[in-house]
């Protein structure tokens, strides 16, 4: 079959005294946004392309079907399928989920505490019956408990539809709300809901209040962001008292409140914003709690009235390079958590002693634990606390606090069987070429040997802060159990060695970020992990960036790459403001268009114009047409760019999901296809189809 051929439309722009010449721009279309929720507005050109793209990839891949099938059935009978969540005690009824045997989605429950009814509020199933893409963004019931609201995006893009139905006979309500962006806050009174509205470039910068049966052009406006580059959202109080409106772009932030007692709502400002200072807000014991990084990097926990909001008194103190989470309330405790070098802990305070102590849970070092309330009522010392590691699967326990007592009350099971023991789980650092300790999460078989032969996936983001833990996967499992070992590397522009590894990851220090990665690539090589071009890289999103960007610098370092919804085409779509995230992400990146050092910057690094004539890895990269994040056209444009230049022979494949978003395909089936897709793409360029 041939290999898929894009039309060359020679364009030079002329920015900051430099030329950029792009024979691919006219694929992004002006009408892109609308392309997001109506397919029929592509350009048929593009459409075709994408669609011999697809092709050519299942061809080149047809050799994987068994395999694929061997992976989905493997990572599926490593689910529970008729697996139910923790419940939760409410007012009057008792809420969970649960997936049946034979779902793609679950099924919401709730269970009356006076006569013990399981009534089934939400089939999963029967809503997405019919529908080629499906995503629930939120589902709330009434404070009354007697109706129901949810948000559905049927297409990708993320513009949610709000609706509302009547619980005691299950039928929808004529109330619609469009152009979300799907949470949903109920009003303590249950005769209103709260949403966030996006606005012509898909941003939430609006909050309304919906009166229930009413007709949407009713809706109440009561805060508008005026800034471009912030978006907005509403929630309640844990003390049931106040609504919170918290507006933010990723390094700034301001919050709004008032009271469920304000018949039209009159947002106060709490603190205005401040350049670089971000700071959200919760309501408790008649005070307003504050977590901020004013004053203090890595953040900590303030205190002030609300008479006088502005005015914070130090509450937990920052300390360094450890991040302070956030808190959950109970009447006599208060449990919060703290990230230092990759790994969280969590911290139980006594609200009438102050005295403070860490839960520990497990012998276990690398883990990600977990805590949750058990009921509404707060008047209680029971909570739900938990843990995962990369070999263990989670297990969650009932703690009653003052006790100490813990009764083991959910754990996950793998139905086609899994031993701990089997698996070696080592946090390491990497040396930086400037001197800085880089985390590594290091998962393998027991059997896996460290001569420098084995594959390895490198796995990485960093970007917005964004941390990563050491959580359990079981679909990691295929991989690892047929001797790919799997790394995490923690590298910088997350945060999980404080707010300093962030800033030095963004901006003028973006580059740390790729560097910090080959940096790790290099070190697992020096210490026998694996050998050079015995490595996939892995990453999605700003990971795809990331891969981008270091695949042009070090690609004799890599036997394949994936690329997932990846952001390679980043300097074109920094310089367009229209874009649903551009704005918002000036002071992660810069503001290409009007700061030439910017420019100058991210054109250094941009992984579409830093293409180059040389040998690249096999490669797959894979993208959704209704993807709002990252446009379908940086990918499409990345691939067919890389045709032109890479001088090898090895595999170059697209595949583009033409009914998806951001996340990728709905359903859990779906999800599972897709992994399998991936999975099989890297064992055929290991050479371990059919194992």
């Amino acid at each position: 079959m041939k290999i898929p051929k894009l039309e060359k439309k020679r364009n030079v722009t002329n920015l900051h005294g430099y030329e950029l010449v792009d024979d691919y721009s006219w694929v992004h279309q002006k009408n892109i946004l609308e392309v997001l929720t109506d397919k029929n507005k592509l350009l048929p050109e593009v459409k075709n392309y994408l669609e011999n793209e697809n092709k050519y990839t299942a061809f080149k891949l047809k050799d994987t079907a068994k395999t694929q099938d061997i992976l989905f059935k493997e990572i599926k009978g490593r689910i529970k399928l008729d697996d139910e969540s923790l419940k939760f005690k409410d007012k009057d009824y008792t809420y969970w989920s649960k997936y049946e045997k034979g779902n793609n989605y679950a099924n919401y429950l709730r269970q009356k505490h006076s006569n013990k009814k399981i009534e089934i509020y939400w089939n999963g199933d029967e809503e997405a019956k019919g529908k080629p893409f499906f995503n629930l963004g939120d589902l709330e019931v009434s404070d009354d408990d007697k109706l129901l609201a949810f948000s559905i995006d049927d297409k990708g893009s993320e513009l949610y539809k709000i609706k509302i139905r009547n619980l005691s006979d299950n039928k929808d309500l004529k109330d619609e709300i469009y152009h979300t962006s799907g949470s949903i806050t109920w009003s303590y009174d249950s005769k209103y809901i709260f949403y966030s509205k996006r606005d012509n470039n898909h941003r939430p910068r609006q909050i309304f209040r919906h009166k229930i049966g009413t007709n949407e052009k009713e809706d109440l406006l009561i805060y508008e962001e005026k800034d471009k580059s912030f978006s907005c959202s509403i929630n309640s109080s844990s003390d049931e008292k106040y609504y919170f409106i918290s507006t933010s772009d990723h390094t700034t932030s301001e919050v709004l409140f008032f009271s469920k007692d304000e018949k039209i709502p009159n947002p106060k400002i709490i603190r205005e914003r401040q350049r670089d200072i971000l700071y959200s807000v919760n309501s408790w014991n008649d005070e307003l709690i504050i977590r901020t990084n004013l004053n203090a990097l890595d953040f900590k926990i303030c205190k002030s009235q609300h008479s006088d909001p502005g005015s914070w008194i130090d509450y937990i103190p920052a300390k360094k390079q450890t991040i302070i989470g956030g808190c959950t309330f109970l009447d006599k405790w208060m449990i919060r958590s703290e990230i230092k070098d990759a790994l969280a802990r969590i911290f139980v305070r006594n609200l009438k002693t102050e005295k403070e102590d860490e839960l520990l849970i497990t012998d276990e070092v690398v883990i990600s634990p977990s805590i949750s309330l058990s009921q509404k009522d707060k008047n209680t010392d029971n909570i739900y606390i938990g843990y995962e590691s990369p070999k263990t699967p989670s297990r969650t326990y009932l703690y009653n606090i003052s006790t100490q007592e813990k009764k083991l009350v959910k754990e996950k099971t793998i139905p086609s069987g899994h031993n701990p023991d089997e698996y070696i789980v080592e946090r390491i650092n990497a040396k930086s070429r400037d001197n800085k300790d880089i985390p590594l999460t290091i998962t393998y078989h027991k059997k896996t040997r460290l001569n420098g032969e084995a594959k390895l996936l490198l796995y990485g983001y960093g970007s917005y802060g964004s941390s990563m833990y050491p959580a359990f996967s079981s679909t990691n499992l295929s991989l690892i159990n047929r001797g790919i070992i799997w790394v995490a590397a923690h590298i910088r522009g997350g945060s999980e060695r404080g707010m300093s590894w962030w800033l030095d990851g963004k901006m003028m220090n973006k580059k740390n970020t790729f560097n910090d990665y080959i940096d790790s690539a290099e070190f697992l090589i020096k210490k026998k992990y694996t050998g050079e071009g015995n490595i996939i890289g892995y990453g999605g999103s700003a990971g795809g960036l990331l891969m981008g960007a270091v695949v042009n610098e070090k690609p004799n370092l890599f036997l394949g790459m994936i690329l997932a919804v990846p952001f390679v085409d980043s300097l074109t779509t920094n310089l367009d403001h229209s874009l649903p995230l551009t704005a918002g992400e000036f002071f992660e990146f810069g503001n290409a268009k009007e700061n030439k050092k910017h420019f100058e910057y991210i054109l250094s690094y941009t992984p579409y114009h830093n293409i180059k004539k040389q040998d690249y890895p096999n490669m797959l990269i894979t993208t959704s047409l209704n993807d709002s994040r990252v446009l379908f056209d940086e990918p499409l444009k990345f691939t067919a760019k890389l045709r032109d230049f890479k001088t090898d022979q090895n595999l170059l494949l697209l595949k583009t999901e033409m009914e998806a978003g951001h996340g990728g395909k709905s359903g859990r089936d779906a999800s599972i296809k897709e992994i399998a897709f991936d999975y099989s793409f890297i064992l055929k360029i290991c050479n371990l189809l059919n194992t």
